[in-house]
């Protein structure tokens, strides 16, 4: 980790009871972070086991290859990192859209002075400014609610969004994205005591949460439209931000979340009464995200993320993940690059 890290006037949550009152109060703004952060439904035919995503073709994109289509790897500069780096005095820092709730990927640790900000995404962030600025602790971090991550590109409020952001052909179309990072799959988090018993029939007269614009979202519409997900489930449940569907867990106002793995897995972690549901039934990846035009800054992100995945992927896991996903990293590492995008 490194010896300097960004501080914040901010306050981190601290267990999980004072996690549940303060983020349902707090994550309804996009906070700054200082620096110094009909069609007629079939019958039930069952859950999938595995899928790849819910588009089948969004242009020259396909489910399958969505991953892929980015640009090569390139450490040269170009208008947007010229200007990045011509930002000066205290406002020459990368800004970054992240998360500062979500368990060991962006979160603030309250037994740190000043809370800072830690995770998977955080060590990550740190990385590619070190290499675009020289330092890497030259980040100004923006929190950024689930649903806002792609307006907060589209808008310039934020260089990129590094924010356990899976990458799909739909994303695309608004949004440019790095190589992956990181590979996980949607799953069910429920509580233990539960008769849910995964991504399936027991999720029928179910209500079940998911985060506004997210994967899991499109995932659970497509699939209630498709007859692949009980009729009367219903999943009108939807939050600004992933975590505030474990508060409504907590609270009773939710029988079930679907999220990513990785960050059902962290939230299990917290709350010792909930627990994942089955097996993925999706695959999916993690990528980060910046403006469609950006295709310098998405270059060097690319080779940033070549260095990273052969040093320094590996020792960032094994502190922020292994506790809950495991210590075999393996099922969580992204595939070799392939670059399908040529401009």
């Amino acid at each position: 980790m490194y010896a300097k890290r960004v501080r914040a006037s901010l306050r981190g949550w601290g267990g999980v009871g004072a996690m549940a009152v303060l983020c349902a109060l707090a994550l309804a703004f996009v906070l700054l972070l200082p620096c110094t952060q009909q069609t007629r439904q079939a019958p039930w035919r069952g859950g999938q086991a595995v899928a790849d995503g819910v588009q089948a073709r969004a242009g020259n994109c396909t489910a399958a290859d969505a991953q892929n289509q980015t640009l090569s790897p390139s450490g040269a500069d170009g208008p947007t990192i010229d200007a990045i780096k011509s930002r000066t005095g205290v406002k020459r820092k990368l800004i970054v859209g992240v998360d500062q709730n979500s368990y060991h990927w962006g979160y603030r640790n309250p037994n740190t002075e000043g809370a800072e900000l830690e995770g998977f995404d955080i060590d990550l962030v740190h990385r590619i400014a070190q290499d675009i600025l020289g330092d890497p602790n030259a980040v100004q971090f923006k929190a950024i609610p689930t649903n806002q991550r792609i307006s907060a590109i589209q808008d310039g409020r934020v260089d990129m969004v590094v924010r356990t952001m899976t990458i799909s052909c739909e994303r695309l179309a608004q949004v440019a994205f790095s190589a992956p990072y990181f590979k996980t799959g949607q799953q069910v988090l429920a509580p233990k005591s539960s008769s849910i018993t995964g991504y399936n029939s027991t999720l029928a007269h179910k209500k079940v949460c998911t985060a506004a614009g997210s994967t899991a979202y499109t995932k659970l519409d497509a699939d209630k439209k498709a007859g692949t997900l009980p009729a009367s489930t219903d999943i009108s449940t939807t939050v600004p931000n992933q975590l505030d569907c474990l508060v409504r867990l907590q609270l009773g106002e939710a029988d079930a979340v679907v999220t990513d793995g990785a960050l059902a897995a962290s939230q299990a972690a917290q709350d010792p009464t909930v627990e994942l549901k089955g097996t993925a039934f999706t695959t999916d990846y993690y990528g980060v995200a910046m403006k469609k035009d950006a295709s310098d800054l998405v270059r060097r992100v690319n080779r940033v993320l070549v260095d990273y995945r052969a040093s320094g992927w590996q020792a960032s896991y094994d502190t922020w993940l292994s506790a809950t996903l495991g210590k075999d990293s393996g099922p969580s590492k992204p595939p070799a690059p392939q670059y399908l995008r040529t401009s």
